[in-house]
C-alpha cells in the first residue's frame, strides 16, 4: 500500500482508513507493507500490529504543502518510489494498492516495474471538493492525475455508491471496474468509560448540551453553516456549547465568523486532540454534527455512532448511505443553517428519539461496517485484479479531456 498519511502522521480520514484496513488485512493472515511519509525527516522501517511500515520524508528541495502542493507531491512520490523499490527487492507483492492521487506516480511506477495489478482507492475527487468546478490550473492538474490513476488501475475502489457515480462520471470509467467498499469502524475503540465521559463533559461543556464537529477546517466540510446555526440553537438551549475539533486553512475565517456572531463561549476550537480525548468528547456529546457540503463517505459519522452519539448530518454523498432519517440519525439540506438548526434541535429536544436513533445506528455498524468484513471485501477486489491481470489501459495512451474539464460543472445533476 502507498499512502501519503499513516499514523502517527494523520491529516484526515484517509490515514485512519489505511491504518485500520492494513491492520485488518494483516489480522486475516495477509502480508501487508505500507509505504508512507515521515514527518520528522527520518526514514524508519518497523512492524506494528502485524503491518510492516516503511516511512520516508519527502525529497528536497523543501516545498510548502499549502503553497506548492504539486511540487511537494512530486518530491514525496520520488521518495516513496525509491523506498518501495528497495523494499520490493526482498518482498514480492501480488498487488499494489494506491490511496488517492497524492501517491499516483509512485504507485504506477511500482506496479509497472513489478508487473503486478494496481488497485486504487479514490477517497475523494478534486472536482467534488470544489462542487463540480475546477477553477484554477492546480485544480485541473490534480484532476488530470486522478483521471490518469483511475485509468491506469485494474480495479478502482469507491467508499460509497455515491462515489462510484462520481468516479464513473468524472473519469469516463466503466462501472464494472469500480468496487464499492465502505470505510469501517472499530467498535471497541469507541467504548468509553463513564468516568471519561464525565471528565469530557466537565472539560468541554457549558452547563447545557454539547454539539461536536470533528474534521478538517475547510470550506467543503460546512463548519461555517454550523456556526451560522448556533445563535438560533443557543436561544433554544441554554448553556449550549459547540466544540470544533480539527485544524485547517479555514480556521482564521471561522474564528472571525464566531466573533461576528458574538458566539463567545458557545463555541470552542480545540485544534488537534489526542485520540483518547477525542473519543471521550465524542461519547460525551449530545449530538455529532456533520454539516458537509461535499462528503464522499463521512467516517466521522460512523465513529460518532460507534460512541453512541446521535447524528445530524447533511443530506449529501456517502452520508446518505449510512444515516437514514429517523432510523440511524437525522438529515438536513447542505448549506442551510436554518435546516441544520432544526435537525440538531430535534435531537437535543427529544432524548427518547436521540437514544433510539443512536442505538439503531450502532447496531447497523456492527452488521455492515466491521473491519474484518471490510478487509474481506477488499481482498475480493484484489483477487479480481489478480485474476484479470491483463494490463489496464496504459495511462500514457489516453488523452485527458482537458476541454471538458474547463467548461461547466462536472457534477451537475448529482442532486
Amino acid at each position: 500500500m502507498l499512502s501519503w498519511e499513516y499514523p502517527p502522521v494523520v491529516v484526515g480520514g484517509l490515514g485512519t482508513h489505511v491504518h485500520q484496513l492494513a491492520v485488518a488485512l494483516a489480522g486475516a493472515g495477509h502480508e501487508v507493507v505500507v509505504v508512507s511519509r515521515h514527518a520528522d525527516g527520518l526514514a524508519t522501517d518497523e512492524t506494528v500490529d502485524g503491518v510492516r511500515i516503511v516511512r520516508v520524508p519527502e525529497d528536497p528541495p523543501v516545498f510548502g504543502f499549502g503553497t506548492e502542493l504539486l511540487a511537494w507531491t512530486m518530491a514525496l512520490n520520488h521518495a516513496l518510489t525509491r523506498a518501495a523499490l528497495a523494499t520490493c527487492a526482498r518482498f514480492d507483492p501480488q498487488v499494489v494498492h494506491a490511496h488517492d492521487w497524492l501517491v499516483a506516480h509512485a504507485a504506477v511506477t511500482l506496479a509497472e516495474h513489478l508487473r503486478v495489478p494496481l488497485v486504487a482507492t479514490v477517497h475523494g475527487t478534486e472536482a467534488g471538493r470544489h462542487q463540480g468546478w475546477l477553477p484554477e490550473t492546480v485544480n485541473r492538474s490534480i484532476h488530470s492525475v486522478e483521471w490518469w490513476l483511475a485509468h491506469g488501475s485494474h480495479r478502482v475502489i469507491a467508499c460509497s455508491a455515491y462515489m462510484r457515480w462520481e468516479i464513473t462520471r468524472l473519469f469516463d470509467l466503466p462501472a464494472d471496474r469500480v468496487d464499492v467498499i465502505p470505510n469501517g469502524v472499530p467498535l471497541d475503540q469507541f467504548a468509553v468509560s463513564a468516568d471519561r465521559v464525565a471528565a469530557a463533559r466537565a472539560r468541554f461543556g457549558g452547563g447545557g448540551p454539547i454539539i461536536v464537529y470533528v474534521g478538517r477546517l475547510v470550506y467543503e466540510k460546512g463548519i461555517q453553516d454550523l456556526l451560522a446555526a448556533l445563535p438560533r440553537l443557543r436561544r433554544r438551549h441554554r448553556g449550549l456549547r459547540a466544540v470544533i475539533c480539527g485544524t485547517g486553512p479555514l480556521e482564521p475565517e471561522l474564528r472571525q465568523q464566531a466573533t461576528r456572531l458574538r458566539l463567545g463561549r458557545s463555541v470552542e476550537f480545540t485544534g488537534f486532540l489526542p485520540e483518547d480525548d477525542l473519543t471521550a468528547l465524542i461519547a460525551a456529546a449530545d449530538c455529532a454534527c456533520v454539516p458537509s457540503i461535499y462528503e464522499p463517505f463521512g467516517l466521522v459519522a460512523l465513529e460518532a455512532a460507534a460512541a453512541g452519539t446521535p447524528l445530524a448530518v447533511a443530506d449529501v454523498g456517502g452520508l446518505r448511505e449510512f444515516v437514514e432519517p429517523n432510523r440511524t440519525g437525522v438529515r438536513f439540506p447542505a448549506a442551510d443553517p436554518a435546516a441544520l438548526a432544526e435537525a440538531v434541535d430535534s435531537l437535543l429536544g427529544d432524548q427518547v428519539l436521540a437514544r433510539r436513533l443512536s442505538r439503531t445506528a450502532r447496531a447497523a455498524l456492527a452488521e455492515r461496517y466491521a473491519w474484518p468484513r471490510i478487509a474481506a471485501r477488499t481482498v475480493d477486489s484484489y483477487e479480481r485484479a489478480v485474476r484479470g491481470n491483463t494490463p489496464a489501459p496504459s495511462p500514457a495512451t489516453h488523452t485527458i479531456p482537458a476541454v471538458r474539464v474547463r467548461e461547466g460543472n462536472l457534477l451537475a445533476g448529482s442532486g
